[in-house]
């Protein structure tokens, strides 16, 4: 639940041009997979991921995870990690969130939702993986 200084936002997660098949999820702050999906053939797969956002601004929430003082991300759990043990990858996307615009936030807190475009396929053709920069930061 938000505390009278949190305002409950919306950031999105959309993973353009994923390996085929290859499973993928947010991970909670336990480190459980949550919302696995993979895509049939190459869609984008999207998550919504509920944040708080207080002044500051500073971030929080279940899927927030955070490093130092500022530094605030997003897991997305790929293959293994997010429940396929079958499947050959075993990795993380690891996407910044403390670094959005502050007229972004202003604009979320109003109800908009934060759209965060990362690519889903690495040069060698494996699902990306790692600190991932944004090909895209916008209003959806």
């Amino acid at each position: 639940m938000a505390r009278a200084d949190q305002t409950p936002i919306t950031l999105r997660i959309v993973i353009e041009q994923p390996v085929p098949g290859v499973l993928h999820s947010l991970q909670a702050k336990d480190g459980a997979p949550l919302d696995a999906k993979a895509s049939q053939a190459g869609e984008a797969l999207v998550f919504d991921v509920p944040v708080l956002l207080a002044p500051g601004p500073r971030l929080s929430g279940d899927q927030v995870q955070r490093e130092g003082p500022e530094r605030r991300f997003v897991y997305v759990r790929i293959g293994q990690l997010a429940g396929d043990a079958a499947s050959p990858w075993s990795r993380r996307m690891k996407i910044d969130i403390h670094d959005i615009a502050p007229e972004l936030l202003a604009k979320a807190a109003s109800g908009a939702v934060i759209e965060t475009v990362v690519g889903g396929t690495a040069a060698d053709g494996t699902p990306a993986a790692a600190m991932l920069r944004p090909l895209a930061r916008r209003l959806g």
